[in-house]
């Protein structure tokens, strides 16, 4: 796969009713459904965008359709916890998609507490023709009806109807910071900082726990969970990673609690690289596995890893997102952007991986070649067909023309959230309120 990108299309525009610059509007998750047809949003105010791709047009049956609005729907409401004296915002936290089994489409939202199911369905039709109704709906005078007659179905403006299915509330005594669908497409899990609770997905009045990391004594906590994903095609394992770094493999079939994992993925330290900083850098703030289920892939503050499930020791491929921040880890301490959570995604292939970066930027990894790319998410750069060019930090000593100096890095410009389409090499990047869709030019009609 060629690792340049141009940009196709960018559907989130200045002056959309969508995008107005508000903190309500920053997006906080995005999510391609298992046939990338659809590609879900969700943001801080607590909406879901649901982008669909369009068909191929008939006067160039090979270009590729672009992804326009489809569905927006208000997904979570800010609550308020009146017995802990706690505001829970509307924020969404993660969305997942469940596997399509009818015509309707369905997908998980969750914010800090609640999750929810919702259906997403198409009508294009319409009843006409009732005996008891009048157009308006309203009911005849019985003794006005005379004659029989059959209701014929015709055609309208195509309606999407989104409609809440289920409600999963009360699992999580803590913040939740991710869901994932299980293979058997029946169950689902959820996990807060200390608990992993798994759902039958027609059940929402109770959850089994089956992890719980809390002590006895709150006092004695050493690390938090930060994420969790359950196995693509064994539906007994899942992984979840911890603020240590470490990566606990755990099989549901050992034991209904699973605080005994099967296996420990964990890299040692390196004691010269030792600092204040090192606990926070090498939290794992996602975890995925690889479309295969043989990977799994890790990003923490600097380096976005690749590990073996058959080698526990340490991961067979390291990869530095953006080493020169090394040396200013005291600022973005006192700044907070040390706790960004960055999250990172497979191509269909498992062959190259991307995640996020500050000033914009993010980052690919060809794991074949070796190569890697930085490049910008910008409205300069996603003019429809602009190649992306490539981008470059320079640390100090000569710089070129385009390269751009570490200390003139914007960091509240930040990509934490990315999705690669399942089955091709289209990306979307969720720049705060911007989403960007780009493509690869060898997939695309311009080759």
């Amino acid at each position: 796969m060629g690792l340049s990108f141009f940009s196709k299309y960018l559907p989130i525009q200045e002056g959309q009713p969508w995008a107005l610059k508000t903190p309500a509007d920053i997006i906080s998750t995005v999510e391609f459904n298992h046939t990338g047809e659809l590609l879900a949003t969700g943001d801080k105010g607590g909406r879901v965008v649901i982008f669909q791709r369009e068909p191929e047009s008939k006067n160039a049956p090979h270009s590729q359709g672009e992804y326009d609005v489809y569905s927006t729907f208000q997904s979570h409401e800010p609550e308020f916890d009146y017995l802990k004296s706690l505001e829970i915002e509307e924020k969404i936290n993660k969305i997942k998609w469940l596997p399509q089994q009818n015509a309707a489409h369905s997908l998980l939202s969750t914010n800090d507490k609640t999750i929810k199911l919702w259906k997403i369905t198409e009508r294009d039709k319409r009843p006409e023709g009732y005996n008891l109704k009048d157009e308006e709906g309203k009911l005849k005078d019985l003794s006005t009806v005379t004659s029989l007659q059959v209701p014929v179905l015709k055609p309208m403006d195509l309606m999407v109807e989104v409609s809440p299915r289920r409600i999963f509330a009360n699992g999580h005594t803590y913040h939740i910071n991710s869901i994932s669908v299980n293979s058997d497409c029946e169950t689902y899990m959820s996990a807060d900082d200390l608990r992993i609770n798994l759902w039958h997905l027609a059940i929402t009045d109770r959850s089994f726990n089956i992890v719980d990391i809390k002590p006895a004594n709150m006092e004695d906590l050493t690390e938090v969970i930060t994420a969790s994903e359950f196995h693509p095609h064994h539906c007994n394992l899942f992984v979840y990673s911890s603020s240590k770094g470490s990566l606990r493999l755990c099989d549901m079939r050992a034991a209904a609690l699973c605080d005994k994992h099967s296996k420990l993925f964990e890299e040692p330290e390196d004691p010269s690289n030792r600092s204040f900083f090192s606990e926070i850098i090498s939290s794992v703030s996602d975890v995925k596995f690889s479309h295969s289920g043989r990977y799994m892939l890790t990003r923490d503050y600097l380096t976005v890893k690749v590990w073996d499930l058959n080698m526990e020791a340490r991961p067979i491929e390291t990869y530095q997102v953006h080493d020169y921040l090394r040396s200013k880890l005291c600022s973005l301490y006192e700044n907070d952007c040390i706790f960004d959570k960055f999250e990172c995604a497979w191509n269909g292939s498992d062959s190259v991986i991307m995640t996020g970066a500050y000033n914009n930027f993010f980052r690919m990894f060809d794991r074949n070649t070796k190569r890697d790319v930085t490049l910008e998410a910008s409205r300069e750069s996603s003019k429809p067909r602009a190649v992306l060019k490539p981008r470059r930090v320079c640390v100090g000593g000569k710089r070129r023309r385009d390269d751009i100096s570490v200390d003139s890095l914007d960091f509240t410009k930040k990509i934490l959230h990315t999705a690669w389409h399942p089955a091709e090499n289209i990306i979307a990047i969720a720049a705060t309120n911007n989403l960007y869709i780009f493509q690869d030019k060898v997939n695309s009609d311009m080759h």
